[in-house]
């Protein structure tokens, strides 16, 4: 009965060098730019996902200045920090990370709508 069990093949996963490598530090870190409803038309612009390097209170306050807008930052415990904005401030955050150099273009994905 020992014969057999040798001769049986174990299962083979084609993928499994794939999945460890995209695992990896090769991954993508993406920036979440979201838009919640609050009440009746107002809504709230959310962006996760920057690097801890970065100050968010100065990009916060870059951003309030630039498009006359009121915002905070957030802690989240799954998030982490979370910049929130008044408005419905999708494309213009895009724009202005992608200008400031702070995200590249291909890093960033809009939800919403």
């Amino acid at each position: 009965m020992s014969d057999l069990d040798v001769q049986i093949p174990t299962a083979f996963d084609p993928f499994a060098d794939a999945n460890a490598d995209d695992s990896g530090a090769g991954a993508k870190e993406y920036v979440h730019i979201r838009i919640q409803q609050r009440n009746g038309r107002k809504s709230l612009t959310t962006v996760q996902g920057l690097k801890k390097e970065f100050s968010y209170n100065k990009i916060l306050k870059d951003l309030k200045k630039e498009f006359c807008c009121n915002g905070t930052v957030v802690q989240d415990p799954e998030l982490g920090q979370v910049i929130q904005l008044q408005g419905d401030q999708r494309k213009n955050v895009s724009t202005f990370l992608v200008q400031a150099g702070i995200v590249k273009k291909d890093n960033i994905k809009i939800h919403g709508f």
